[in-house]
């Protein structure tokens, strides 16, 4: 019985389970890429170490050792990997740091002092990033695992004290060893938690996409990671502003990502095109008015004329004030994708009236107007672009089959305005796009669209446009540089 329950309970909330509309995998492919950058990262932070000034005494010999600085990071291996359950591993080993630090000897009145270089040989670093989704929906690195070890230490001591130097050496350095033994770590922990959760914080997560509409990117669990891979799920939904809370419900295809020759791939679902559409349609903007002027002069005289008989029962006064041709669409337009092509849907109301100054408007005509719309998706960058044409168009009246029949002639001109005044400004907007959730400073190159039975994908390769340094120094101006103001874990899991 309780296995029963316990089964019901998972299928239960296997069926409320909230669908995306947008997926994004990360290969192993764009690891090399990342990495690549990271250690450049990992070398300006490692700069930052500060190591405690070292003093001692033996016999009648004062040492200090003072403004120890890390100056070079050289690599003999590394390696960046998916690791499940962990999620990014980065493996540094024999790496090698160039240090420099102020020496100070006293010997009763004798003085020695100057600036030296030295290096750590043998450092092996292995750390790990778990990511997760915050309440807000963003995806925050929520745990940094460390170990560090610095197998030995040389320093080149000269002068004249050079013999007292190489006698004290044993205490300096295995001091200085143990020290750069303890700092490593933290430094990492503040680069992971701080500066790299800066950099996660430019990733839109509920953001308007213009002055009528926003898109939620809110993951809907932790991202999932295995040996090749990264994959995310985002809410992909697009909402009206004027209404924040509301949402489509999601009953798409959901979105599936098998492929990994390119360094990441995105996936759409028809929710996400249709979430767009519907929350134009409610937020009241998906009409079209061309009153006088505005409807060309050809159209003018096509429609005076098809609705001649109309007319000569009007007025003198009212038969030849400025036309008026209405849009608008009384439906919600829908998406269908299918690996042939992605066609939008769309019904509107044509209403054509004359608009007398100072009176009522007097109606002619109201139809109905079906059209299908091809749209060819691209990926520019880190938007998504849309580029809309006019397949089909058919107009007709709801009122009865005669009419419908007169209202032939007006098809060919319809059309023809739609495809001059109506898909021009469509397309001007569908063109900026809306961004794809990633961070500042990375954009998409060398994408491929593919469709798919009810969504499509795009694999592309990523680029780094600015490196992580700018783009946490822009967005973070205040970061400490000391990581010991962070709240730092233990200084290594591995002692000196």
């Amino acid at each position: 019985m309780a296995l029963f329950g316990a089964l019901f309970l998972t299928l239960l909330a296997g069926a409320h389970a909230e669908l995306p509309g947008c997926k994004i995998r990360i290969t192993s492919k764009a690891l090399e890429l990342v990495k690549q950058e990271g250690l450049r990262f990992l070398e300006q932070e490692l700069e930052t170490i500060t190591i405690p000034d070292v003093r001692g005494r033996e016999g009648q010999f004062y040492y200090n050792i003072s403004e120890v600085k890390v100056t070079e990071l050289q690599l003999t291996y590394s390696e960046l990997h998916f690791q499940p359950e962990q999620e990014l591993m980065l493996q540094i080993t024999n790496a090698s740091l160039g240090l420099r630090f102020q020496r100070q000897l006293l010997y009763w009145f004798l003085y020695d002092g100057g600036y030296i270089n030295a290096s750590a040989e043998g450092v092996s670093i292995r750390t790990a990033l778990e990511l997760s989704r915050d309440p807000t929906g963003r995806m925050k690195v929520s745990n940094v695992s460390c170990q560090a070890f610095v197998s030995r230490m040389h320093a080149a001591f000269g002068g004249t004290f050079k013999k007292v130097y190489e006698f004290l050496s044993t205490f300096i350095i295995s001091g200085m060893r143990f020290l750069l033994n303890q700092q490593i770590c933290p430094v990492l922990h503040h680069a992971g938690i701080v500066l790299l959760n800066s950099l996660l914080d430019t990733v839109p997560v509920r953001s308007p996409v213009d002055e009528f509409i926003g898109i939620d990117y809110s993951l809907l669990k932790d991202p999932v990671a295995s040996s090749s891979n990264l994959d995310m799920d985002f809410r992909g939904a697009f909402f009206p502003l004027v209404v924040g809370n509301w949402s489509l419900p999601n009953q798409a295809v959901e979105p599936q990502l098998q492929e990994e020759e390119r360094m990441v791939y995105v996936a759409f679902s028809e929710f996400f095109f249709d979430s767009a559409m519907e929350s134009y349609f409610r937020a009241g903007v998906l009409r079209l008015s061309l009153v006088g002027d505005k409807v060309p002069h050809n159209m003018d005289v096509l429609l005076r004329a098809t609705f001649f008989g109309s007319l000569v029962l009007l007025s003198p006064a009212v038969i030849d004030s400025p036309l008026k041709l209405e849009l608008r669409v009384t439906a919600p337009p829908r998406c269908t994708i299918k690996p042939s092509g992605t066609t939008i849907y769309v019904t509107a109301s044509v209403t054509i009236a004359l608009v007398p100054p100072n009176q009522p408007e007097v109606q002619l005509s109201s139809m109905i107007m079906d059209a299908r719309l091809g749209a060819k998706m691209a990926l520019q960058g880190k938007a998504l672009r849309t580029q809309l044409d006019l397949r089909k168009f058919r107009i007709y009246s709801n009122q009865s089959a005669f009419e419908s029949l007169a209202l032939i002639p007006l098809q060919a001109p319809l059309k023809t305005m739609l495809q001059i005044a109506v898909m021009p400004m469509l397309n001007e907007r569908t063109r900026r796009g809306v961004q794809i959730p990633l961070p500042e400073g990375m954009s998409f190159v060398r994408e491929v669209v593919t469709n798919h039975a009810g969504f499509l994908t795009i694999g592309a390769d990523l680029h780094f446009v600015k490196g992580l340094r700018e783009v946490i120094e822009k967005n973070h101006p205040a970061y400490a540089r000391d990581p010991q103001a962070s709240s730092a874990p233990p200084p290594s899991m591995t002692a000196a």
